[in-house]
């Protein structure tokens, strides 16, 4: 456990002596909610408009941090040389991963935190203390197959992939998953297709745990728990695969 807090404050020293890296990973979601939620009226004055827009914009801030801190985070890492003699200490990978998914924790956090705080002082949403408790549980479960298809990327491309893989699967996810508009809005056919997506899948969860009156959706339990096992498959697999590939 020492030895993971260690490489987790060491990960989070390194992005934050990169003032604009912090700041895309944390501000990122403020600055959408500032910008797209807050001066609109018709969503910002309705309470539970504001409420289930807080709501996305606080699943695209896990989906970004895990993306880019478990996906262009290790790619960035494996181009160093450090990282090979890390590989080879007897401490194995345990470590160094408990480290990384503190730290990325940590910047799920900080990203998820101003907007909840902004909300409610910006707009008319709503989130009592009985719902921020059970957000959290939501949110870290939510993050579970961004977390490990993070991984996915990061160990299975270079830094030049990485970073427009992470971007291709994050805004796609993100708008199909009713991130930027809400899925009432979609047609039939997209409607129907986003409810196979971690996205839409985490957005359901959260909605049910912030908003009154909003059963709780089985199948978005279903989804989500489907997409961690095949992410966390595919980030063993490439794993093992950059393992192999690299200290044969």
């Amino acid at each position: 456990m020492t030895l993971a807090v260690q490489h987790a404050r060491l990960l989070f020293l390194e992005t934050a002596r990169v003032p604009i890296a912090l700041g895309f990973n944390v501000a990122f979601p403020t600055v959408l909610m500032m910008f797209f939620v807050v001066p609109n009226g018709a969503i910002a004055d309705d309470p539970r408009a504001a409420t289930l827009a807080t709501a996305q914009i606080t699943v695209f801030a896990v989906m970004n941090a895990c993306l880019l801190n478990f996906g262009v985070g290790v790619a960035e890492e494996r181009a160093r040389a450090w990282d090979p003699y890390l590989r080879t200490l007897p401490a194995g990978p345990v470590p160094r991963m408990a480290g990384r998914l503190m730290n990325g924790f940590a910047y799920v956090l900080l990203a998820v935190i101003p907007v909840a705080v902004l909300a409610p002082l910006l707009t008319e949403a709503t989130l009592p203390a009985t719902s921020a408790a059970l957000a959290l549980p939501v949110i870290l479960f939510g993050c579970l197959p961004f977390l490990f298809g993070g991984f996915a990327i990061g160990f299975s491309m270079s830094i030049k992939g990485a970073l427009p893989a992470a971007q291709a699967v994050m805004f796609p996810m993100a708008f199909a998953g009713g991130l930027f508009l809400p899925p009432d809005t979609f047609p039939a056919w997209l409607d129907t297709a986003s409810h196979a997506l971690p996205t839409r899948a985490a957005r359901e969860l959260s909605v049910w745990a912030v908003t009154d009156g909003t059963a709780l959706s089985q199948t978005a339990i279903v989804v989500l728990a489907g997409w961690t096992a095949l992410t966390a498959v595919l980030a063993v697999w490439a794993y093992r695969r950059d393992e192999g590939r690299r200290f044969r």
